[in-house]
């Protein structure tokens, strides 16, 4: 095997974050030796998520097991994602923050699951994988993600799960999403459909795009982290990573 440095595009200040956490956990479960440091354990873990790099790569470059470096990213993910707020109270810290509006998306993360598996099937993206939904500020912050559902779920249905459309009319909050979400109840505005529709109503669904794309960009952001673009593990972790990883964006994004 052939090794070589490398580099991650992620700051300094973002790794002591991820090491301070897990310096932190060792002290309350008590672990008195490990084979990485916190700092290392911290790399490995970014490492794993910004690069997509497989455990058996993860394993040869830090020099542990391929089942150490996967306790690793699971222990990590799991600290990293109890910090990410619940849907109620990121609203409620959006709404007393000033935010004039928010922009509600779905993404769809791809897997390496078979053909047969028809739930994961999405006919829009035409691939199978998981939904997520994403809410985020009008300059593309991320404000919450939700766990995932099979690629072939609605993005409305999807929201009606997660109990979005009531956490945001109970929030006051008006919410701009994409046609996929008319319909809807509560406070979200959606764009105009149907063909040959009056200058006014043109207007409207352009003014309503120049709104909304700065906020769709927090898909954009999720997917630079490579794992997110294929996931080759168990489907049902896409929402956890996806927490996990709007946690570390949103540090990188405010302090890196």
């Amino acid at each position: 095997m052939l090794f070589y440095r490398a580099a991650v595009d992620l700051s300094r200040s973002t790794l002591n974050y991820v090491a301070g956490i897990i310096r932190r956990h060792r002290k309350t479960i008590r672990s008195t030796w490990r084979r990485l440091t916190p700092t290392q354990q911290a790399l490995l873990v970014l490492v794993y998520l910004r690069k997509g790099e497989t455990f058996t790569e993860l394993s040869a470059g830090f020099g542990v097991s391929v089942a150490t470096a996967w306790r690793y990213v699971e222990e990590t993910v799991s600290l990293l994602r109890v910090r990410a707020p619940k849907l109620g109270r990121a609203l409620h810290k959006a709404a007393r923050d000033g935010l004039h509006y928010l922009v509600l998306d779905g993404m769809l993360i791809p897997t390496d699951r078979v053909r047969a598996d028809r739930p994961r099937y999405s006919a829009k993206h035409r691939m199978h994988g998981m939904n997520i939904q994403v809410i985020a500020s009008p300059d593309g912050t991320i404000i919450w993600t939700s766990g995932s559902l099979p690629g072939s779920t609605h993005d409305l249905t999807a929201a009606r799960i997660w109990g979005i459309l009531r956490a945001l009319e109970q929030a006051g909050v008006l919410t701009l999403a994409d046609k996929g979400y008319q319909g809807t109840e509560g406070p979200i505005a959606t764009p105009y459909k149907g063909r040959n529709k009056p200058a006014s109503q043109k207007a409207a669904n352009r003014a309503h795009a120049r709104l909304r794309g700065p906020g769709e960009r927090a898909n954009a952001q999720l997917k630079s982290w490579r794992i997110l673009r294929k996931l080759r593990c168990c489907p049902h972790k896409a929402g956890k990573l996806c927490k996990a990883i709007a946690v570390l964006q949103n540090y990188e994004f405010t302090r890196g």
